[in-house]
């Protein structure tokens, strides 16, 4: 064969080579790129009785949103009895800042302020407002930053673990975690002691499926 032709051949593997390895710097951050990766631990409450409330949520989800007042209520009602925890489940294939989000809590974790993360994310959800971030083409600079001022967090740092695979792994840890349960990806999902409960938007929907939880604990 004529060196013309290997040379076409070399041309092709080494094009093929560059797209193969563009491919591979891009994966999509539901690639659960790292196994050992942990889920995340973000956990509020005494916990007294061992009743567990875990949800499962997405910052840029309305529904969420609407959860979020509630389930503070029925966190600060709660709080010596049970542990109240969250987990991400961003639902990136309807929500374009969803990822981001989580990113900006886990973030804003690696300084120990990811519960005041997530509540100003929640609290400034609302695209209707000049505040709201859901909508915003890039919402590190135009909102998460700002908010990371308000904490009192060290930006360079924030801004490098928000763009850090550490991040994105604990984030896909996450999903991996809910995917476990073989649940249908909805947010929010609430899971009480490992199994779904599906309340109202009152906290007396939570104390339905609480109060008997605990009692049953208390009893054992």
């Amino acid at each position: 064969m004529s060196k013309q032709f290997w040379a076409v051949i070399i041309a092709v593997i080494i094009v093929l080579g560059g797209i193969f390895w563009i491919t591979g710097k891009n994966k999509p951050a539901t690639d659960n790129s790292s196994s050992s990766a942990k889920p995340s631990q973000h956990i509020e409450g005494q916990g007294q009785s061992g009743v567990t409330l875990v949800e499962y949520g997405d910052f840029e989800c309305p529904f969420c949103g609407q959860f979020y007042p509630i389930v503070k209520q029925v966190e600060a009602q709660y709080d010596k009895q049970i542990h109240f925890q969250f987990r991400n489940l961003p639902l990136i294939q309807i929500h374009q800042n969803a990822l981001a989000g989580a990113r900006a809590a886990e973030a804003a974790s690696l300084q120990g302020k990811f519960w005041e993360m997530h509540d100003l994310l929640y609290q400034n959800q609302d695209p209707s407002e000049k505040t709201g971030w859901v909508a915003s083409s890039n919402p590190l600079d135009d909102y998460f930053v700002g908010f990371a001022q308000q904490l009192g967090l060290n930006i360079t740092q924030f801004k490098t673990d928000f763009a850090s695979s550490k991040v994105n792994d604990t984030i896909n840890a996450d999903i991996a975690e809910f995917n476990k349960t073989g649940l249908e990806e909805a947010t929010p999902t609430f899971l009480l002691d490992g199994k779904q409960i599906k309340p109202g938007y009152s906290v007396a929907d939570f104390q339905k499926y609480i109060d008997p939880a605990i009692a049953a604990k208390t009893k054992k």
